[in-house]
Formats: C-alpha cells, sequence, structure tokens
C-alpha cells in the first residue's frame, strides 16, 4: 500500500540555494557537511541517514548521520571527483533503539514480567536477520534473537546493549516507512583550480613588447615563462579571434583609426571568419594549439576570454541579421554604456525570434574551443544576457566537459553577481577592485566570505584590469600596487593581475580610471624587466600561497582589530591549526603607520602570556610575540605589510 503521509519531519536543510533551486559548489576531494532537523510525533528514537550521488546514478552512497542537539543532524560526505551530483536526508523510526529504550526503563524500574516485551524484542531482531544480505551477519541475529527469547530480563538488557549487537541493527535497519528530503538539492564538484589559482593576463599581440608591430602566438612563451617563474597557473587571453575592420578604433579609443592600428580584440569577426577563427596576425588555428600544448608542458593552462560581441564584418550579421537588435529603419544597432559608445560591436539579441538557435551557436563556440584542449573561460559582461542562457550553456559545456570553469566578468549590481554565481559561473570578479579603506575591505570581504555566499560564489580578486586603473594605483606608486598585490593574493585563494602590474604601469586618462595609450588599441611598448618592478614581490606572494595550506580556502578568513585604521589585520589558519596566517597591511601608500593588533591566540592554540613566533614570510624576519596585543610598524616604501606564519613554541626556543 501506498504510504499516505510521511512518517518524519525533515526540514530546515542546510546548505541549501534559493531553496534548492541552485546548486551550492565544492572542489573534488572536499567534504560536503549537510545539517538537518529531523524529528517525528511520540517517542520513538528517530534515525537519519545522509544519501549522495553522481545525478543519473542509480545507487546512493550514505553515511548515518549524528544527532547535534535540539532535533539537530548532521553528516559528512566526500566528493572525489569533478561532476554534479545530488544529496539528500533519509530519516525513519529506529525501532530496535526505541524498544531497548523502553526495556532498559521498565528493567532498572524493577518491573519483573516483561515477557511480552522480550518477544517484541526477539522479533525486531528476527526481522533484522531476514533483511540481512550477509549470510554470517543474517545468522547472527538469528541467534542473538533465540537469546533474547531464552535469558532472563537482566541477561536481554546485556544482549540488547553489546557493541555486537548495536552494530548489526544499525546496518540493517527497518526503513520501510522512511522519509526522504525531496527534490533532492544539488552540489557541483569542480577541479582545484576552481577555488585555488593565480591568473595573469597579457595580450598576445603584445608579448614581445614592441610598439611597432604585433607579436604571434610564437612568439609568447618568454611571456608564460616569466609568468610561471612569478607563481602564475592560469595564463588569460584576451579574444583570439579576427577583428573587424568597419569602424575599428584607434589609439586611446580614437574612432579614426590609422593605418597599422590593430584594432579592439572585443571586436570580433572579419572575413577571416568568426568566433571560431583566429586572428591571422597571431597566427593559425594550429599555433594556437602548439602554444596551448607548450602552456601544459609547464603546469599551467590557458584561459580564453569569452566575449558575446560581433563587429559589422562577423559573419553572423550576414547570415544571421535577425539575431542582432533591429532599429525601425532596418539598421543594427551598435553596443552602448552611455557615455561610452562602441561603434565597432554590434551586440547579440538573446531574446530574438530565433533564440533558441542563437543560444545553441553559443554553446558550440564553447564546446569548440573545449575541443581544443581549453578548459577555463573568462566570460565578458555575462550580466548582460539572460541568466537563463548561461544556465543552458554552462550546463550543456559541463554534460561533455565537467571539468571547465567559467569565471563571470560582472561589474555589476550584487543581487545580478549572485545570481549569476548560482547559474553556474564558478568565478566571479568582484568589488576588491574599489575597496579600499579598512572598513570597505573588512565589510565586504566578510560579506563574500562569513555568510551563505561561499557556498556558491568564489570572488577572483583583480587589483586592475586592461578596463581599470583605479585611482589608488594612480595615486600610490610602487607602494600603492604591493599592497593590492598582498591584499588579492592573500584575502581569498582566487586573484589575478593584468599585465603591466608588475611594472606599476600607472599612466591614467586624467580624470578617469582608464589607462593612457591603453593596450585594447595598439601594440603596447615594454621592458618586461625595467627598474622599480615588483615581479619579486610578487613571486613571493605566489610562493607564500603555494606553501600554505590556510591560504587555499575561502571561508576562514577573520579579521582582527588594529587599533590604527590605516592598517588592517587578519587571519586564516587550517582546521587542524597546523598553519596559521596572519597577514597585517600598511593601506596608506605615502606614509609610514603603525599600530596595536590584537591577535586571537586562544583560537591559535596558545594561552595568554605564552610566547610565539611570527615569521614573516615576504621578508624572512621572526619576532617573538606575547600575548593579545602585539605592536607593528609598517614603511610603504620598504615594506608595507606583513604575512606572517605564527609559529607555536614546541620545546626550549624552538617553534613550528
Amino acid at each position: 500500500m501506498a504510504r499516505a503521509f510521511p512518517t518524519a519531519v525533515i526540514e530546515n536543510l542546510r546548505p541549501l540555494i534559493n531553496g534548492g533551486r541552485y546548486p551550492v559548489k565544492r572542489i573534488a576531494g572536499d567534504d560536503l557537511a549537510v545539517e538537518a532537523d529531523v524529528f517525528k510525533d511520540g517517542h520513538d528514537v528517530v534515525a537519519a541517514a545522509l544519501k549522495w550521488r553522481l545525478v543519473g546514478e542509480p545507487r546512493w552512497h550514505e553515511t548515518a548521520m549524528s544527532f547535534v542537539d535540539n532535533d539537530r543532524w548532521r553528516g559528512i560526505c566526500s566528493l572525489n571527483a569533478a561532476g554534479v551530483y545530488e544529496y539528500t536526508v533519509e530519516a525513519w523510526t529506529d525501532t530496535f533503539r526505541s524498544w531497548r529504550d523502553e526495556f532498559t526503563k521498565k528493567f532498572e524500574a524493577g518491573i519483573s514480567d516483561l515477557t511480552a516485551e522480550a518477544l517484541e524484542g526477539a522479533v525486531l531482531i528476527n526481522s533484522a536477520g531476514k533483511r540481512a544480505h550477509v549470510a554470517e551477519d543474517s545468522t547472527r541475529l538469528c541467534e542473538l534473537s533465540e537469546c533474547v527469547l531464552s535469558a532472563d530480563n537482566a541477561q536481554i538488557n546485556n544482549i540488547v546493549h553489546s557493541g555486537e549487537l548495536e552494530v548489526l541493527m544499525a546496518t540493517y535497519p527497518d526503513r520501510s516507512w522512511a522519509t526522504q528530503y525531496v527534490p533532492p538539492p544539488r552540489v557541483i564538484v569542480e577541479r582545484e583550480t576552481a577555488q585555488i589559482a593565480a591568473w595573469y593576463e597579457f595580450f598576445p599581440r603584445s608579448a614581445e613588447g614592441r610598439g611597432d608591430r604585433g607579436s604571434t602566438f610564437r612568439d609568447c612563451l618568454p611571456r608564460v615563462d616569466d609568468a610561471r617563474a612569478m607563481g602564475f597557473n592560469v595564463i588569460y587571453f584576451p579574444p583570439i579571434h579576427p577583428i573587424g575592420h568597419t569602424n575599428r578604433k584607434g589609439r586611446n579609443n580614437s574612432v579614426t583609426a590609422e593605418p597599422g592600428d590593430p584594432g579592439v580584440p572585443w571586436a570580433i569577426g572579419s572575413e577571416a571568419g568568426g568566433h571560431k577563427a583566429i586572428e591571422p596576425a597571431l597566427g593559425s588555428l594550429e599555433d594556437f594549439d602548439w602554444l596551448q600544448g607548450e602552456v601544459r608542458k609547464r603546469g599551467m593552462e590557458i584561459a580564453l576570454d569569452f566575449a558575446i560581441n560581433c563587429s559589422p564584418d562577423h559573419p553572423y550579421v550576414r547570415e544571421h541579421p535577425d539575431w542582432f537588435y533591429q532599429r525601425p529603419d532596418g539598421s543594427i544597432k551598435f553596443a552602448e554604456n552611455p557615455p561610452k559608445k562602441y561603434e565597432d560591436i554590434f551586440p547579440l539579441n538573446f531574446r530574438c525570434e530565433k533564440w533558441a538557435e542563437l543560444w545553441a551557436e553559443m554553446v558550440s563556440i564553447v564546446l569548440f574551443w573545449a575541443e581544443h584542449g581549453v578548459r577555463t573561460f573568462r566570460v565578458d559582461n555575462p550580466h548582460t544576457k539572460p541568466v537563463a542562457f548561461w544556465e543552458y550553456l554552462i550546463t550543456r559545456v559541463r554534460e561533455k566537459y565537467p571539468d571547465t570553469i567559467f569565471l563571470a566578468e560582472a561589474f555589476t549590481r550584487p543581487k545580478m553577481m549572485k545570481e549569476l554565481a548560482k547559474a553556474g559561473f564558478g568565478q566571479s570578479y568582484t568589488y576588491f577592485t574599489w575597496r579600499n579603506t579598512k572598513q570597505e575591505l573588512t565589510e565586504y570581504l566578510t560579506e563574500l566570505t562569513q555568510t551563505d555566499m561561499p557556498e556558491y560564489f568564489r570572488g577572483n580578486l583583480w587589483p586592475n584590469t586592461p578596463d581599470i586603473l583605479p585611482f589608488f594605483l594612480q595615486d600610490g606608486g610602487r607602494p600603492a600596487f604591493i599592497i593590492r598585490a598582498v591584499l588579492a593574493a592573500t584575502l581569498l585563494p582566487l586573484y589575478g593581475i593584468y599585465s603591466g602590474y608588475e611594472l606599476c604601469e600607472n599612466e591614467a586618462l586624467p580624470g578617469r580610471e582608464e589607462y593612457l595609450d591603453s593596450e585594447k588599441y595598439q601594440f603596447k611598448e615594454r621592458d618586461w624587466d625595467a627598474p622599480g618592478n615588483i615581479k619579486d614581490w610578487i613571486t613571493r606572494l605566489n610562493e607564500i600561497r603555494r606553501t600554505n595550506r590556510a591560504l587555499h580556502f575561502h571561508d576562514n578568513l577573520r579579521f582582527y582589530r588594529a587599533d590604527n585604521n590605516a592598517i588592517l589585520c587578519y587571519g586564516k589558519m587550517t582546521a587542524a591549526r597546523d598553519n596559521i596566517i596572519l597577514v597585517v597591511v600598511n593601506l596608506d601608500p605615502h606614509r609610514k603607520q603603525h599600530s596595536f593588533v590584537e591577535v586571537p591566540i586562544e583560537q591559535f592554540g596558545t594561552m595568554e602570556g605564552d610566547a610565539y613566533q611570527v615569521h614573516d614570510l615576504l621578508g624572512e624576519a621572526r619576532y617573538i610575540w606575547h600575548g593579545r596585543r602585539n605592536y607593528v610598524e609598517l614603511d610603504p616604501e620598504i615594506q608595507p605589510a606583513h604575512v606572517f606564519r605564527v609559529r607555536r613554541r614546541i620545546e626550549g626556543d624552538r617553534f613550528a
């Protein structure tokens, strides 16, 4: 007979995003801790299990959940491979433990006639024997059932509390009336690079740093090797596709291009092809495949820009004009972000009449490059396309390539940024670029790490981009670049820089957060080893990130008190407290600042008054600190930050 009602209540399940509408995110090898309120009517004992499986698999894996407090239960499972999983909680009446508790209470109360109770227990144990799928277990349960029937009350009480019977009955419970949480929520499990990565962006056409001509893919290896030497593991290229000729932009966004001006890479499409083609000046598809292989040999990977823009010369304009925004006079509308105008770009209309055809074509573009080995895509302006489209595209790409990572370049409203992350983007740009003060950084990074956001949103911190040269970098000189690099590299495990950052390039258009002589419009001349560069600082930061596991997580960031508002103090530690990092940053690039900082030594396992060592991983100095309050002084011209590893005294003068 079908069950007409649930026998247990399962509610307040966590983690759960939008009631299960969107999946949570984890990395392969991570644990997933699930909690839920589980209870039922009456006084029966409840049991619960956490169940999980890859979507589409017929069989569930499961593990017992533990009672926490006040009907709250908790279970943990490990997710070992990339893919989309589903998880749920199943609960049922633990008939054996319910009976055992009742029998014990009566026995301890001195009730002598427990014949009926013993018979009930024997039946429960015998039924478990019939459910047992291991012959030895079945035989043993039947034997124990007979023992209960023939034993006196004291013997029965000993038998039913034995560890052997406890395990056997838990292994073969009666779950015929079990209740399961439905629909099961999902969890997207991605590879490690989705959570821990250092990105380095450069334009292949400027790889050699020449201003008179462009470089090719075959010229990029020195730039790749330089990035690798600094400790970066993701090489991000702006669009590498053919660039249009019509309305091509000139230097500094001039509406008139001079002969030889290379155009904007985001104005995609020419007679050489569209989004599945290579800009001829960079080389061929075979050249790209060669470079891709060389990058992989170095333990790195290439991330491509997926920019859904079309120049007026894109084949789509001729073949599918109905995919674009049509004006009343029949002309196609170019892109605008008032007051900016992009006369060289036609945006696609994702709500056109033939939207399904358009959406499928966009999926085919990503799959094309995935077939050429690309597994990471930085997506340009995803917030200007329907969220449903991104759910559609990311789902279909991951069906074939589950290890694909998508980074949302979405400098937009907070709720839209969050929605895109929920829809499938594994990483997202953030407002970090404009958060400079102690209060701004503390409030924003607390939101990113201490709310429910880490369950679905992974921030990727960029101090600069080809589009953005913040005023802080313009005004603060070399110390400002070091300060922002330290913050980006240690606040979260994902960060990136746009090339030229290591050279402290900060010439801007007057009054604007934009580069003068921007590389978007021209070949960029550079001396990659120019005096005053901060490559050594960045190299040390990336080595610190690589060798300290505390910096590999999003949700372990904590801010600590510093008396001076120009001093930011924060820490990260592993769950086992075997790697404790304490960061102190002078946020003022112009002046020396000093402060007392308060260290939560009780969280570190250090008692008040105990000596402990703070080892500065940036400068190699070591200091002995005592107690909670300690003094720091930071000169931005010498060293604007400390990245301390906290080491506890283990014996004598030794610290570990």
